[in-house]
């Protein structure tokens, strides 16, 4: 008696779907820098924008400074008359070697050891800097920023898209204080902004920045990076974990600066 072997399935029973493999999520390596002290020289200073002051530097010992990731942060020591200076976290804009050169942009609100010395700066004035200790390289299969922030952040932002190669795609929800504060980037990424005009309104009130990104697409592949005020940042990490359910692994959101608390910061939420 011979046998055959069917291999069809019947139709009355249910072949469960196979799920699609997930896409593993971008490598981010930690490169540690030596820490350096330096002493940089003011060469000049213009107002981008009413809100953003661009400081330029220079010094022989910029030769070997190096940030290798848009959102790096320096110290910046400011002479208060106490007996220790105090200390703000700023990014790096700009630099070249090649010149001994650095860009610093420096938003300008409340008053603050950093706001103060850097609405008197002129040309020969000299800033001490320390660091980057390290930097976060984001390696990986992003297909898509997103980039939220506010002024603060506005250097970082604006780094990490012009200096993006062409092919890569970027949205951006950047809130300032008003319409005049609007920045562009020379880039050849494509690029699309969502302005957030507060005139006048709380720097620290999530809304605005969650009115926008509910509407806004998070394809796959879409890595999200936040830096704002910690209360902001943290209502938009909750909004894409519980109502987006956007992996953690594809974020990375920090809290630039707490209000009523000077020089405060929450990195890496």
């Amino acid at each position: 008696m011979s046998h055959q072997t069917n291999n069809t399935a019947s139709p009355d029973i249910d072949t469960p779907e196979v799920a699609p493999p997930e896409i593993a999520p971008p490598e981010i390596e930690r490169v540690r820098h030596e820490l350096k002290r330096r002493v940089l020289t003011v060469t000049a200073c213009e107002y981008i924008t009413p809100v953003m002051l661009r400081i330029h530097f220079e010094s022989p010992t910029l030769s070997d400074f190096i940030s290798a990731a848009p959102d790096d942060h320096i110290k910046l020591f400011f002479d208060t008359g106490d007996d220790k200076p105090a200390m703000r976290d700023y990014t790096p804009r700009r630099y070249n070697n090649d010149d001994n050169s650095l860009i610093i942009d420096f938003a300008i609100h409340d008053a603050g050891p950093a706001t103060a010395w850097a609405v008197a700066a002129k040309p020969g004035d000299t800033l001490e800097i320390g660091g980057p200790r390290g930097s976060k390289v984001i390696r990986g299969p992003v297909d898509h920023w997103l980039l939220i922030g506010d002024e603060t952040a506005l250097p970082a932002i604006a780094r990490r898209i012009e200096e993006a190669s062409a092919g890569a795609t970027f949205t951006a929800i950047i809130a300032v204080p008003a319409p005049e504060d609007h920045q562009s980037f020379e880039t050849e990424a494509d690029t699309h902004i969502h302005w957030i005009d507060r005139q006048g309104a709380d720097a620290t009130d999530p809304a605005p920045f969650l009115d926008i990104l509910k509407g806004i697409d998070l394809p796959p592949q879409t890595f999200v990076w936040v830096g704002a005020e910690a209360r902001v940042a943290r209502a938009v990490r909750t909004h894409l974990l519980e109502e987006r359910n956007h992996p953690l692994t594809w974020m990375n959101a920090s809290g630039y600066w707490v209000s009523n608390a000077p020089g405060a910061s929450e990195k890496n939420m």
